[in-house]
């Protein structure tokens, strides 16, 4: 049977949320996971521990319950409740404001409120990632942080919208089109800000799986049509002394955090 976990936030839960997850998956257990954000009143606490009561009755254990709430009046209820509860921030406040030897201020939707620019930058990159898709407009390049380049569902779109949303990255990215094998070249567009390209590529197998589920039984998606492109564009990115990451097994977070690595840009995430 799964085990019911709960991510509980007086704030957007998304902190709790991802340190349970990194918890939880060192473990080959199936879970049913369940999030509530915003519980920062009495009202919301006993809503929740109405349902972590609920999950206890239904299943025969306690469910763990992983919490980042600032209140401690509604913290000490948490604990009062069915669930087995982890206070993620007591856990680590404490040793630090003994590290540190200042008290901490503890303030409600603080780590991801619209505190300082970090939060501008971020919105304002997403905008810019929207805008400079798919090569359907080259002429802002000089803004870009970077500019992401492979062939067509190499991953270019869901990674520039990741480093915006999450750091606050400017990025760009271009196609290279089935059109363009035959002479494949860094256009002009591109050439002018080389020491901004960045290229992905992916194994030819995986590419044709994945444009068969966009465009079933086409030359495009064709495995022949899919091994050109890659081969073609990777010699490419070789001549040419671009870096250039397979994105294959990697996931958008595993790719994003590559390309930082890679680049060294700087990050506007809190």
């Amino acid at each position: 049977m799964e085990r019911h976990v709960y991510f509980v936030s007086d704030g957007t839960a998304i902190t709790t949320e991802v340190f349970g997850h990194a918890l939880l998956s060192q473990f080959p257990v199936k879970f049913k996971q369940f999030t509530e954000p915003f519980v920062d009143n009495e009202r919301q606490v006993s809503r929740v521990l109405d349902k972590i009561s609920r999950s206890f009755i239904t299943t025969g254990q306690r469910p763990l319950v992983f919490h980042t709430v600032v209140d401690t009046r509604l913290r000490a209820l948490f604990d009062e409740g069915d669930g087995i509860c982890y206070d993620i921030l007591s856990t680590f406040v404490t040793p630090l404001e003994a590290q540190l030897g200042v008290k901490a201020e503890p303030k409600i939707g603080r780590s991801h409120g619209m505190m300082d620019d970090a939060y501008h930058h971020r919105i304002e990159a997403v905008n810019y990632a929207m805008a400079n898709d798919d090569g359907a407009v080259t002429k802002y390049y000089s803004d870009a942080d970077i500019i992401l380049i492979g062939v067509s569902r190499c991953g270019k779109t869901p990674t520039s919208l990741y480093l915006a949303l999450q750091y606050g990255i400017k990025a760009a990215n271009y196609p290279f089109t089935e059109e363009d094998m035959d002479h494949l070249k860094l256009p002009s567009a591109l050439k002018d800000h080389k020491h901004k390209l960045y290229g992905l590529v992916i194994d030819p197998d995986r590419l044709a799986q994945i444009r068969n589920e966009r465009a079933p039984g086409t030359r495009y998606a064709s495995l022949r049509q899919c091994r050109l492109e890659t081969k073609e564009v990777e010699l490419m990115f070789q001549k040419e002394r671009i870096p250039y990451l397979n994105t294959t097994r990697h996931s958008v977070e595993e790719i994003s955090a590559h390309i930082l690595q890679d680049t060294g840009l700087e990050r506007h995430k809190y």
